[in-house]
């Protein structure tokens, strides 16, 4: 895999393999940054962050702190593994070993950005509409859901499009 821009662009890191994550693609990634603009400065948080790609492609793109939220160990270790690959400042990278569901429950931490991608096989829209509380006012939730599957609510839905099997879907907080 590797960073589409900005100042880790064309680097490539791992992904963890045969896992029960499956990486987003590199045209919906870009699809989801190009939609986002500039996200200098801002906040993020990679949900069931699988690969971690999400995360540095918002790090190389000038975020201001991305906080990555994965309970798969191969997952884990293959992030850590490329966050020192990659030379990523530990100062901007929070990673944290939760499932994303009790994570929530512990914290009260609000982000501009919040990029989703659940494993397919296990959707859990009550989990997506809790994600949507910890936006920011004119915060952006983006949702990588599978297309055959019906939008969850979490809060206002500004737009979709689909990928083939997938599909992005954009919230504010309405």
């Amino acid at each position: 895999m590797r960073i589409i821009t900005g100042r880790l662009g064309g680097r490539i890191f791992a992904s963890p393999g045969r896992t029960s994550t499956h990486p987003m693609s590199e045209k919906m990634r870009g699809a989801i940054f190009s939609a986002l603009g500039n996200i200098e400065n801002l906040n993020v948080l990679d949900a069931y962050s699988g690969s971690g790609a999400i995360a540095f492609e918002a790090v190389s793109r000038g975020a201001g702190s991305v906080t990555i939220v994965e309970n798969n160990k191969t997952a884990l270790a293959t992030i850590r593994l490329n966050i020192t690959k990659l030379s990523i400042n530990n100062r901007q990278v929070k990673v944290i070993s939760k499932k994303l569901e009790s994570w929530l429950n512990t914290v009260d931490e609000k982000f501009d950005v919040i990029i989703a991608d659940p494993p397919y096989d296990n959707t859990d829209s009550a989990v997506i509409k809790e994600l949507s509380l910890h936006l920011n006012n004119n915060a952006i939730l983006v949702l990588s859901w599978p297309s055959n599957q019906p939008l969850p609510q979490a809060g206002h839905l500004i737009r979709h499009k689909s990928y083939g099997d997938s599909c992005l879907a954009y919230y504010s907080l309405g």
